[in-house]
């Protein structure tokens, strides 16, 4: 396998953005618009920018393995965890799937939250058709729905946005994003769920922030964080 010679500002990019390596996994720090997985697009997703950061680092002639246990979608930031052997990529896959991985999001709101904290749970459902996910309605409910869970917190904000911190209990499509909408407080750029307007980047203002985990093969407890973009300016909060 020949993989493509990054240049220099790429490289050195890639490197800034590793959060944790060793030789089990690669944890990393995600822009938006980057997609960890090829889709339709054809554009290079992540996975293949980081086995080429591999395969020239370490000089590696053979073929790099970088497995993907989860996903962050594009117009996300933040903490993407790729497995760097078949055997963590496994493990991770069983912990992802069996709720083994606690994973923490900051999100910037167009609304203050109603309640300093709270845990929203119901069920939504997802429009492949619009890309796009729901809450169900009492007496409107669908059989392709599925339960949705996450512990919100206002932590924090900024001149015209309100900070919260999310704990995802489940990983349903968009969950995040529609819960927060259904609320009142659609994140900041996310056309999609209801947000005034688009940001310059084109994402929207939903990070990745700390994930916690038992590593997969050490056995021992990890977190890792992410810091925020820089384009999240003036965030008054005592958890950054």
């Amino acid at each position: 396998m020949i993989y493509r010679t990054l240049s220099r500002e790429e490289y050195e990019d890639l490197a800034t953005r590793i959060l944790y390596e060793d030789n089990h996994l690669l944890v990393v720090n995600k822009r938006v618009g980057e997609i960890v997985q090829g889709d339709k697009t054809g554009d290079e997703p992540l996975s293949e920018k980081y086995k080429a950061f591999i395969a020239q680092r370490d000089a590696k002639p053979g073929q790099v393995f970088v497995g993907l246990p989860h996903r962050l979608d594009r117009p996300v930031s933040g903490i993407t965890v790729l497995a760097k052997t078949s055997k963590a990529l496994e493990r991770l896959n069983a912990m992802f799937r069996d709720g083994q991985v606690h994973k923490f999001y900051w999100a910037l709101v167009c609304a203050e939250p109603p309640k300093k904290k709270e845990h929203l749970t119901g069920l939504i459902w997802r429009n492949e058709k619009q890309n796009k996910s729901y809450i169900c309605r009492p007496g409107n409910l669908r059989k392709d729905a599925k339960q949705a869970e996450l512990i919100y917190e206002y932590i924090g904000k900024t001149e015209r946005y309100w900070l919260v911190e999310v704990e995802l209990l489940t990983g349903r499509h968009h969950q995040i994003r529609c819960q927060l909408s259904d609320m009142g407080c659609t994140i900041k750029g996310d056309l999609k769920y209801g947000a005034p307007r688009s940001n310059p980047d084109g994402g929207i203002s939903l990070h990745a922030r700390r994930i916690s985990f038992l590593h997969p093969v050490k056995k021992e407890q990890m977190t890792v964080e992410a810091p925020v973009p820089s384009s999240w300016k003036g965030i008054n909060t005592n958890n950054q």
